[in-house]
Order: C-alpha cells, then sequence, then structure tokens
C-alpha cells in the first residue's frame, strides 16, 4: 500500500486493460537495438489514420492484468529496459505500475503522445505528438526524446513547434512513416539542413520483429 499526495493506492486491487506483453528489441529512437520487455496498454482516443496498433484503440476489448502478474512478468524477462506504450498509456494512472517496476529494480520507459495528463516515475520519457490531438501541457517537463511521425510537409512544422516547448538538451528525431514512400526522402533533406534533428528508422520491421 503506497500513498501519493494523500491518495492511497492498493497495489494488490490494481489491473491495466493489456492489449499485449513481449520481450524484443526497442526499435526506435535512442534507444535502438536495446533489449526491452513492453507492455502495451488498451486504450487510445487520438486515433492515428495510419496507426498500426488500431486494435488497441478500445480499451473494453483487452483482459486485465494486476500490477504485480506485469512488474513479475518483466523481471522474468531479464530485459536492460522496460517500455510502456500502447495505446495511449497516459490515459490510465501509471503511479502503482512504475513503482512496482522500480521497486523490482527494473529501468522503465514511456512512449506517449503526451495527449493526458502526465503520471508515473520514469528513467526515460519519449513523447511522440499528433496532430490528431493536442498534447497536455503537463508532458513538456518530462520528455528525454522528441519523436515525430512525419508523413506530410505539414508533420516537420508541427514537429518543429513542439521541439520549440522542449529543453535544448532533448534528443529530437524524426521518423518516416512506413506506408508513406515519399516520407523518407522528405525527413532527409530536412535533417540535412536542419542539423539538430535526427533519422529514426523502424528498425524492427525491417528485422520482421515486434
Amino acid at each position: 500500500m503506497l500513498t501519493y499526495f494523500m491518495k492511497t493506492v492498493d497495489l494488490t486491487n490494481c489491473t491495466y486493460p493489456i492489449v499485449e506483453t513481449f520481450h524484443s528489441v526497442q526499435g526506435e529512437g535512442a534507444w535502438t537495438g536495446v533489449s526491452a520487455f513492453f507492455i502495451r496498454l488498451g486504450g487510445c482516443d487520438v486515433y492515428c489514420p495510419w496507426c498500426d496498433q488500431k486494435e488497441s484503440w478500445n480499451a473494453k476489448r483487452h483482459p486485465h492484468q494486476s500490477v504485480d502478474t506485469l512488474a513479475q512478468a518483466a523481471k522474468m524477462a531479464n530485459p536492460a529496459i522496460v517500455i510502456i506504450t500502447g495505446g495511449e498509456p497516459l490515459m490510465h494512472d501509471l503511479d502503482p505500475l512504475t513503482t512496482e517496476l522500480k521497486k523490482l529494480g527494473l529501468q522503465v520507459h514511456l512512449e506517449t503522445s503526451g495527449s493526458h495528463p502526465f503520471s508515473g516515475n520514469f528513467d526515460w520519457v519519449t513523447f511522440s505528438p499528433k496532430p490528431y490531438k493536442k498534447p497536455h501541457d503537463s508532458i513538456y517537463n518530462y520528455v528525454n526524446e522528441l519523436k515525430v511521425v512525419v508523413a506530410n510537409e505539414e508533420d516537420l512544422h508541427m514537429a518543429e513547434v513542439q521541439a520549440a516547448k522542449l529543453s535544448l538538451t532533448v534528443i529530437k528525431y524524426l521518423q518516416p512513416e512506413w506506408n508513406t514512400p515519399n516520407s523518407k526522402e522528405l525527413i532527409f533533406d530536412f535533417v540535412l539542413k536542419h542539423p539538430q534533428w535526427r533519422i529514426s528508422l523502424q528498425t524492427h520491421k525491417f528485422l520482421n520483429v515486434r
């Protein structure tokens, strides 16, 4: 039993809708190639048209698992990092889950669009804003890595607007939308002219792994 600002959290009864858990490598961004245990939470209201995880959108379609079950599965996998992703994970209060994971000595990362109030205790936060739902103001002080998926010129403009709200120490990535062929050339040309940005590729798709 833990207390946060006079709010009591009972970890024994805390559950989350789980789309899947799996052990693989991080395929994108600053931690590419690192052994990672993924916890994919159900529920998303951002609705990106090109989303490759649309089955995660409706949280009611996914069974709940307890905090203890999730933490023990992550510990058993013995990964370098645990990544909480979605869906949109910040639709849920992540304090109980991250507390239990860190109690087991695990390094915990978050992948989020930032569209809901921030919660949880993380070692690394990847912020991937989308034009379909405005980020919540609470996200900006926690970001370690900005990763913007680019399908068109408008996405590049959004990337610059979001980068301007973040610390200069934040690593900035542009990632081509997988099913938009000209997005790779668009990003390549942009990065050559804007050296503060880097290119991120979905290497797990090239490796044909999750």
